[in-house]
């Protein structure tokens, strides 16, 4: 099979397209033929030498990439073999292999692919669509809220943006350039902002009048975040899930003091981690979720698709903000 690996950390340019010997899987596993693997931010970190989520970097080489979706064409022993020719979509955990054309998983970490999902929209959710429901859980958005969604053109933010429209809510999404910020009304929301102009913050004032936001879904920390918080009406809520302002990183530190936070009246939370997983009851629980929803039709991911080879190019153009939505690659 063909697979895309890396010999060295650094640059995109590591990553490498190969020939490699098929994987086979070993009982209790399933090797799926794989339509679509996903693209994460942690993967570009990873390929830089970051630990990430791990408790050390990943040993090399390696085949990156942990979200796959395609039909099983193979069991090992002990598997129940009513997988085999179905298609599934799978989060492969701590142990990457996705950026190939043969992947291989535990059979418990399987999802059937409802019937109209393709592979990459599968792929999409049983990631980014599980992150999504589990920061919106954390708010019970309905028609009396204004939110604002910085990176809505990402593929978190395009997810937030229809799930509060739905609510009913009024969504302002912030996006990089005209060409984003068009994606981003298209995808439902009733203002879309480029912060790209740094007048920006005036627009959301003079759109807003007398009304104020009452929460701010965060995934960039940073001036775009500050500027955006001080929309927040009293009694908002600053929802955290990300720094990209500062690079990939499992910490940062909070954009406000408890100070700051009183003089506001606005309150900080972030969502990640272990009171994610307890308020959905694990991330399986997530995982079908984000399927179902996506199924019924009610969430739909936007994708990026670029082939297999060009994985390098894939990773330059989510490090520079270039995509929209999920980043997959198609073998």
């Amino acid at each position: 099979m063909h697979a895309v690996r890396l010999h060295a950390f650094g640059p995109a340019e590591n990553l490498t397209h190969e020939s490699v010997a098929d994987p086979v899987p070993g009982p209790g596993q399933v090797r799926i033929a794989v339509a679509a693997a996903g693209v994460h931010l942690l993967d570009a970190a990873l390929r830089k030498g970051a630990q990430g989520p791990y408790p050390a970097p990943v040993e090399l080489p390696t085949v990156p990439g942990r979200e796959v979706a395609g039909t099983v064409d193979r069991i090992g022993a002990g598997t129940d073999d009513t997988w085999l020719g179905k298609r599934v979509v799978a989060h492969l955990g701590m142990n990457p292999g996705g950026y190939a054309e043969l992947a291989v998983t535990d059979a418990d970490r399987l999802h059937e692919i409802p019937d109209g999902l393709d592979e990459a929209e599968a792929v999409a959710m049983i990631g980014t669509g599980r992150t999504a429901l589990g920061i919106l859980q954390f708010t019970d958005l309905g028609p009396a809220d204004t939110v604002i969604v910085p990176a809505a053109a990402g593929g978190i933010g395009t997810l937030i943006v229809q799930y509060a429209k739905n609510a009913g809510a009024t969504v302002i999404g912030l996006a990089g350039g005209p060409a984003k910020t068009a994606r981003v009304r298209a995808g439902g929301a009733d203002l879309a902002v480029d912060y790209l102009h740094p007048d920006w913050p005036d627009t959301l004032r003079t759109h807003l009048g007398d009304r104020r936001a009452t929460v701010l879904y965060d995934s960039v920390g940073g001036d775009t975040a500050r500027a955006a918080a001080d929309l927040l009406a009293k009694g908002g809520r600053h929802i955290v899930f990300g720094w990209s302002s500062q690079g990939i990183t499992t910490d940062a530190a909070p954009l406000f003091t408890d100070q700051e936070l009183a003089e506001r009246g606005i309150t900080s939370e972030g969502v990640l981690g272990p009171a994610m997983l307890e308020k959905a009851g694990g991330l399986r629980a997530l995982e079908t979720r984000a399927l179902t929803e996506a199924a019924a039709g009610r969430l739909r991911p936007t994708v990026t698709r670029f082939p297999l080879d060009q994985a390098a190019a894939a990773h330059r153009a989510l490090e520079t903000r270039d995509t929209v939505g999920k980043v997959v690659l198609v073998p």
